[in-house]
């Protein structure tokens, strides 16, 4: 037997040819090797006297890869420089994901920064043509069609998952309702906006428009959503905690209240947070059920009703004079849904933190 071919540690996966690399590239070789890296990637800048950012950003993660690569086989073991290469790229992978986010997030906060204002909150489109008014009776609309999407929407999702994950056993039935959840998960927005139409037109005639027509069309695309973060995180509920409490005699529907939804409470409420985010931002459904108006309609069963997505979207394209103030007016509405959003998952987060078992990590 060779060297090469010996064993150390009695790690069979660690050759001795690696036994005199036990350096480390922890902490600030890295850090080291990324601002190198951006500081190489600059030269790019010398045969144009300008800066191409998309091409700055390319060379940095290849000459980044490339380095961690050559230094980390150089200083460390194979395992160990596999382990950093990997670990690498997937580091610049979550980055590049970031780089759009973070964009949008900083585009929405700084046009939408300039309305704003008390006045957006507090004012109506009525009577306005120019400058000035606000979203108010959107901010009315969104959120009491949300607020009765949610009711139509969680408790069907919730039932459906649990029966699906508790009482199911696989049955045919509970093989068409997957398929039937699968289905609804890839409806196109504009075809349950459609669907609700045609189910208010049928049900009230022509030219019907409402609050509930649009909660109907949004209940379509949020509770296959809830259905599915509902089933995932039941599944995920170990099966020695329902067997624990069948052993001291306790039904298995207050097995499931009392401990199964309690231990994935955390999960579920993230969920349906997510599946309210996925709605509330919608508007080719509610342009078709509910329409447009500027004046603030609490009724959500008759009449058209203003949300913050449609008002968004008619400041933006089709704006009065001056252009800016619609303008404006659009991307005020957008950063309103960013907070809304924000503000859900915060209480979403809260509440499980509040109402997870104790002694639960």
């Amino acid at each position: 037997m060779t060297l090469t071919d010996e064993r150390i540690d009695g790690d069979p996966f660690v050759a001795a040819d690696d036994s005199m690399k036990r350096g480390s590239l922890d902490g600030w070789p890295m850090r080291g090797i990324a601002l190198g890296s951006i500081a190489i990637a600059a030269l790019t800048w010398l045969p144009s006297g300008s800066v191409n950012w998309a091409r700055w950003a390319v060379v940095s993660i290849v000459v980044y890869l490339l380095g961690v690569a050559v230094i980390s086989r150089s200083v460390e073991s194979r395992r160990q420089a596999t382990d950093r290469l990997a670990g690498s790229i997937m580091t610049v992978a979550f980055v590049i994901v970031l780089v759009p986010l973070a964009s949008v997030i900083w585009t929405v906060v700084d046009r939408g920064s300039n309305r704003f204002d008390l006045d957006f909150f507090t004012t109506t489109m009525r009577g306005v043509a120019g400058e000035g008014g606000g979203g108010y009776h959107a901010i009315v609309g969104t959120l009491v069609i949300t607020g009765l999407t949610a009711v139509f929407a969680i408790p069907f999702g919730l039932f459906t998952a649990i029966y699906l994950v508790e009482y199911a056993d696989g049955s045919r039935f509970s093989k068409m309702v997957t398929g039937l959840v699968d289905v609804m998960t890839g409806i196109p927005s504009i075809v349950a906006g459609l669907f609700a139409y045609a189910l208010f037109v049928w049900l009230d005639g022509p030219g019907h428009t409402s609050g509930l027509a649009g909660a109907v069309a949004l209940t379509l695309l949020m509770t296959p959503v809830v259905v599915r973060t509902t089933e995932e995180m039941l599944r995920l509920v170990p099966n020695e905690l329902r067997e624990a409490s069948y052993a001291l005699g306790v039904p298995k529907w207050r097995t499931v209240v009392k401990v199964v939804l309690p231990t994935a409470i955390a999960g579920i409420l993230t969920g349906i947070v997510l599946a309210v985010a996925r709605v509330i931002g919608e508007t080719a459904p509610l342009l078709i059920t509910v329409g447009i108006t500027a004046n603030v309609n609490w009724n959500p069963f008759e009449g058209r009703m203003a949300t913050l997505p449609v008002f968004a979207y008619n400041s933006y394209k089709f704006p009065t004079l001056p252009v800016e103030a619609s303008q404006d007016r659009a991307w005020a509405a957008a950063l309103t849904l960013v907070v809304i959003v924000g503000i859900l998952f915060t209480i979403a987060r809260v509440l499980s933190s509040v109402l997870k078992p104790k002694g639960l990590k």
